[in-house]
């Protein structure tokens, strides 16, 4: 019985620790990507007129 209640908790933690790496990705790479548009829109500013 302990065996089976440990290799389900085992494999409950690696699948959250794979979600939260896959997560941290995401997050990470959105948020150069935001910064690189960003950058491009502040370097294109001079050339708008409102």
């Amino acid at each position: 019985m302990d065996e089976k209640l440990y290799k389900t908790i085992t494999f409950s933690g690696a699948a959250n620790l794979i979600i939260g790496i896959c997560i941290l990705v995401s997050g990470i790479s959105a948020g150069i990507l935001l910064i690189i548009s960003g950058s491009k829109l502040l370097k294109s500013k001079k050339k708008i007129l409102l």
